[in-house]
């Protein structure tokens, strides 16, 4: 026994002993290796396709998806959608589509609440949309982003030529952001500058203050060159908004005791 323990040490202590086992080692390591990605590029998986063409902010049926095999490697550079569940009720962005035996790409889809034209749709019971003519300047050269919680000052001449500046409604729900043509600047490749800010405002209710009328009734007022100006604040703000309501009663009386009934 002691003779065939030494007769292994000298074995493996010889240095061209040490070298044809490391060629062997590498020799399976390469033969590993080439073997994996042989397997890879000839295995295939089914991913689904677009068994027609479906248009921006369509929703994917089921019954438009059809099935094709490809390698799987062929999977690992890109973000073609392999798996079915992930196109579960879900939409083509604005601004893309997918043509006729097209792949679903994750870039392509989104949910149906990330779709501009949704936003009358995912409203709030006792909510209407109201929309303020801004510039890209008022925005913050776009800062303000959908679902943003923000609040809207007021600047106008007082009725003894002063100035008055101060906040009007507090924790105020951004729906969308619009170009002058109402194209998503956000989605829409194709959309210009940033012309309008639409908002979600609570209506008359029982008991609470009507800031959609409210909000109309700015744009009545004439003479005192009055202006909303939207104020961008933290996440923090958006993640724990507090309740839309009116903030200054004295800007809310001055625009009650100075808009103009509008003559039909």
């Amino acid at each position: 026994m002691g003779n065939i323990v030494e007769t292994l040490k000298r074995f493996i202590s010889n240095k061209n002993t040490v070298t044809i086992l490391a060629v062997l080692a590498g020799v399976i390591i390469l033969w590993w290796f080439y073997n994996k990605r042989v397997e890879e590029a000839i295995t295939t998986i089914k991913v689904p396709y677009a068994i027609k063409a479906v248009d921006s902010t369509r929703k994917i049926d089921s019954e438009n998806i059809g099935y094709k095999e490809i390698t799987r490697s062929s999977t690992e550079e890109s973000d073609i959608i392999t798996n079915i569940t992930e196109l579960n009720d879900k939409y083509v962005c604005a601004g893309q589509k997918v043509p006729k035996d097209g792949f679903f790409y994750k870039t392509q889809v989104c949910e149906n609440k990330e779709i501009p034209n949704s936003i009358l749709q995912n409203l709030k019971d006792g909510y209407a949309p109201y929309t303020l003519s801004v510039t890209s300047r008022d925005t913050y050269a776009n800062s303000i982003l959908p679902d943003d919680y923000i609040d809207i000052y007021m600047s106008a001449t007082s009725e003894d030529g002063g100035v008055i500046w101060g906040r009007l409604i507090e924790s105020i729900q951004v729906l969308a952001v619009r170009d002058s043509a109402g194209k998503d600047v956000f989605w829409d490749s194709t959309a210009g500058d940033t012309a309008m800010l639409i908002f979600a405002v609570p209506e008359k209710v029982e008991g609470e203050e009507d800031l959609f009328t409210l909000l109309q009734l700015t744009e009545l007022v004439n003479g005192y060159a009055i202006k909303l100006v939207p104020v961008i604040r933290g996440a923090s703000y958006t993640q724990n908004p507090g309740e839309t309501a009116v903030d200054s009663h004295y800007l809310r009386d001055f625009i009650m005791r100075n808009y103009v009934e509008p003559s039909y």
